[in-house]
């Protein structure tokens, strides 16, 4: 593989999902329908939240940050993966090296505050199954606004240091990168510096801002199911269940991902499994949240077509 001089190193370039030329259009046809059926169900959430007053209530809320999560996340990958998609030649599919940083620094970001916001969603369902008389005092106004800003500071102040550390590597092997953005691993793998400081603080970051969180989680969980199973009546359980049902899935869904990618040893690397986990965390948990969390939910639903209904008389009476 030929040497790039790493004084003179000023971009790189994205080699994608896969270097097929008869794959390229196929792929950039699925991940637009999906690029767009993310922005559309997000953006539905956060509109039915903000002007329906049965909605505004914590779960909600929360429901609101995750949706603005997802749409940044894709958004921060997606484009470029489209992009690259639409290009021939390797030269069409460069980045600037501080773009690269920058969108390695976003991704990474983006999952360390849905770490956080995950863990105080998991908190506010225990608050209100297994404490329902104190849940308007613990979980107020201020309460909610005080665990969002911290969820996302503390996901956005995580990732400064991995970041200083990523763009002061030397990258001598090439400035290929073998995925469809950049990433972490795919990083690593370009940089003829020793990594093993950084592997050792990623995998001592994913204990603190990975396992940390998650373990609050299923602690919050095993406390709401043991809770559950003490209640007398079926119905009174399924319901409960159906509340938490769709919030376990996303997280089981997310952490699996998410850990198995950035806490696995390097000896088991490898490009074509990373890029697979990639696609389901940055792409498809996205788009399929809306689906988990909301679209299925009765309030929601009851709000999407009291809203369908008040556009369809407005358009009826402008007529």
């Amino acid at each position: 593989m030929e040497k790039v001089n790493e004084t003179l190193l000023t971009e790189f370039f994205i080699l994608g999902l896969s270097q097929n030329p008869q794959l390229q259009v196929p792929i950039f046809l699925v991940f637009l329908l999906m690029y767009l059926f993310t922005l559309l169900g997000n953006l539905v959430i956060i509109g039915l939240i903000c002007i329906d007053a049965h909605l505004q209530i914590p779960m909600y809320y929360f429901l609101m940050n995750l949706s603005f999560l997802d749409i940044g996340f894709t958004t921060v990958t997606i484009p470029k993966l489209l992009e690259v998609c639409l290009k021939d030649k390797k030269s069409d599919k460069s980045i600037k090296f501080s773009s690269c940083i920058l969108q390695f620094y976003f991704c990474i970001s983006f999952i360390s505050t849905e770490f956080y916001l995950l863990s105080v969603m998991a908190y506010d369902r225990y608050i209100a199954i297994c404490n329902p008389l104190r849940y308007a005092s613990l979980m107020n106004k201020r309460a909610l606004v005080s665990l969002t800003i911290a969820s996302w500071i503390l996901g956005f102040l995580d990732t400064i240091a991995h970041t200083v550390l990523i763009s002061n590597l030397s990258f001598c092997a090439s400035n290929e990168i073998n995925h469809f953005f950049c990433d972490l691993n795919a990083l690593l793998e370009l940089s003829c510096t020793d990594t093993y400081f950084i592997n050792i603080a990623t995998f001592g970051e994913g204990i603190v801002i990975g396992l940390g969180p998650f373990m609050l989680t299923i602690t919050s969980y095993v406390l709401i199911i043991s809770n559950i199973m003490k209640v007398h009546s079926n119905t009174g359980r399924q319901k409960l269940f159906s509340t938490c049902s769709s919030h376990l899935t996303a997280v089981i869904l997310f952490y699996g991902t998410e850990l198995g990618v950035y806490m696995k040893p390097t000896s088991e690397y490898s490009l074509d499994e990373d890029k697979l986990f990639a696609v389901m965390y940055t792409i498809v948990i996205p788009m399929l949240n809306p689906i988990l969390y909301s679209l299925r939910n009765k309030d929601v639903k009851g709000a999407l077509k009291k809203a369908i209904w008040k556009h369809r008389r407005t358009s009826t009476v402008l007529q």
